[in-house]
């Protein structure tokens, strides 16, 4: 933090409908939006994954330092260009009033707040319901969108999605990234499909990896594709 070595890595997200079948990916593989993903560029100028430092960070008790960084870089780069761009939060941001201040205070005073979007996972700390309505309801209020990320891992409770208002639900990579494979995969991923469009909530597969995987992907009406079939995470955007 002290160095400056906290970097955001952006990962491209296609528009299913602009591409007309898998043989034109990736010419026609343009973002209409993007991740933001935090990285740490370390003394050698290497990139390390946060798997290594996050949980570092909160027993540090720097993790909300991370977020703040992660929030102030990214709109920074994006304040550039017209692209919707989304910033994963956990449900420890959310329960920290600091935390959200800053961002409210964040999308108060930009002119950008309508293209971001915050990605919450869906494996965390749902039992702290009120507080996560809550904050989605501020962002909302205040021209943000926001996404249930990881929908469909562990357990998934289509119930409080009817109550929370998101706009966007990325359907966990388990699911994806053998759904040519996995008969059982695919149809869960149909419900989940169904369910979002009855709610006229935009889906988002995560872990599109394969011309297999992406066929079936946009056979079954989702909306949006992510995985290295498209673009790698990567310092710069494409």
């Amino acid at each position: 933090i002290a160095d400056d070595r906290i970097v955001p890595f952006c990962q491209g997200i296609v528009d299913n409908a602009h591409i007309n079948s898998a043989s034109e990916v990736p010419y026609r593989s343009v973002p209409t939006k993007y991740e933001c993903l935090i990285r740490l560029r370390d003394a050698d100028e290497k990139i390390v994954s946060p798997f290594f430092f996050l949980d570092v960070a909160k027993k540090a008790k720097l993790y909300s330092h991370l977020t703040r960084i992660m929030i102030d870089k990214t709109f920074e780069m994006f304040q550039k260009n017209t692209y919707d761009f989304s910033i994963n939060l956990s449900v420890e941001d959310i329960l920290d009033p600091k935390t959200v201040a800053f961002i409210v205070q964040k999308l108060e005073n930009t002119d950008i707040a309508h293209r971001v979007i915050f990605e919450i996972l869906e494996s965390e700390g749902f039992e702290n319901f009120d507080e996560v309505r809550e904050f989605i309801a501020q962002i909302k209020q205040r021209g943000g969108r926001v996404a249930i990320d990881d929908f469909g891992s562990g357990y998934s409770n289509f119930a409080y999605i009817l109550n929370l208002q998101v706009d966007f639900l990325k359907i966990d990579a388990s699911l994806i990234k053998n759904i040519d494979k996995e008969r059982h995969n695919r149809v869960v991923v149909e419900t989940i499909v169904a369910f979002a469009k009855r709610l006229n909530i935009k889906t988002i597969a995560e872990h599109v990896h394969s011309k297999e995987v992406y066929e079936i992907v946009k056979e079954i009406g989702i909306d949006y594709s992510q995985g290295f079939y498209f673009h790698e995470p990567s310092p710069r955007l494409h």
